[in-house]
């Protein structure tokens, strides 16, 4: 763990000069303030009750003011097809969809691993396509005993680029989040280099606001990150007692993050990674987003 530790360390050096000019745009000039309904909100489709036919998830969604989803790859294409085109019609719209890679990282040394992870990215690649979506959320690596911080950096560098044509191809950006994987967690600007290394506009962020909180504050990072984000989960974290909690709960200074988007220009999806829960549970999330778009 030490030496892993010093490894991080050391490439927190060679990300100290990295350029902000993307994060601090217009950083001189007063923050404008959040706009309501310039934000969409949108659910996670394993927040709907379960039980539900699709349609009556999305029907629902949309009546407790949702304006959009976010799925999960299918197999299937011709079904990820038919449900896309049942969340239009509902007024919910598929959004993006997590991949994630946590069971198949690209920074694993074995091949097969990397194969499979890089099958799974081909798959929700052409999933999104289908639903009618423009994101896949990716978790690239895993730092552990397998792949140091320097070597996930450098295999995941070689292999998402073997992705990028079909993401150009299909219009599906590859955005990257930062979890509690033991990378990309150090600073916001080992982030946006990590993300700028691509030198693809179809390789970007996909922020999450309560990730950072026990390593740093949300509205610095989103600042660095700037242009970067394309897609944003909303989460609450008490550092006390380091918990998970429901929006406005915990430690996130929602009206400085707000601040942060504003000055930065983001005005695409917020999607809450919380639990589900029936209609009373998510009408109370929609109105807790709505207090936060509104910078309260």
């Amino acid at each position: 763990m030490r030496n892993n530790f010093m490894g991080r360390r050391e490439f927190l050096k060679k990300t100290a000069a990295v350029s902000m000019m993307a994060g601090m745009a217009g950083a001189m000039a007063e923050a404008p303030a959040p706009v309501p309904g310039v934000y969409k909100k949108a659910l996670q489709i394993g927040m709907l009750p379960a039980a539900l036919p699709d349609a009556d998830k999305f029907k629902l969604a949309k009546d407790c003011g949702f304006c959009g989803i976010e799925g999960a790859p299918l197999p299937d294409l011709d079904a990820a097809k038919r449900l896309g085109e049942l969340a239009h019609a509902a007024g919910t719209p598929i959004h993006s969809i997590v991949y994630g890679g946590w069971d198949a990282p690209l920074s694993d040394p074995d091949p097969k691993v990397v194969e499979k992870g890089l099958a799974g990215m081909t798959n929700a690649l052409r999933c999104a396509k289908a639903y009618g979506a423009d994101t896949v959320l990716l978790v690239p690596v895993v730092v552990n005993d397998k792949a140091t911080t320097a070597e996930a950096w450098e295999r995941s560098h070689t292999h998402i680029p073997k992705l990028i044509p079909l993401a150009e191809e299909l219009k599906i950006t590859i955005a990257i989040e930062e979890v509690w994987n033991n990378f990309l967690l150090d600073s916001a600007s080992e982030f946006a280099r990590y993300v700028d290394e691509f030198k693809s506009p179809w390789v970007q962020a996909y922020f999450d606001v309560g990730n950072v909180l026990a390593y740093g504050l949300p509205q610095e990072w989103i600042r660095t990150l700037g242009k970067r984000i394309v897609k944003v989960h909303l989460k609450d974290f008490r550092k006390e007692g380091r918990k998970w909690v429901n929006l406005r709960d915990g430690d996130v200074n929602w009206p400085e993050v707000m601040k942060a988007f504003a000055e930065v220009g983001y005005n695409g999806y917020l999607t809450p990674e919380l639990s589900g829960g029936d209609e009373a549970y998510l009408r109370d999330l929609s109105q807790r987003i709505d207090l936060i778009i509104a910078g309260k």
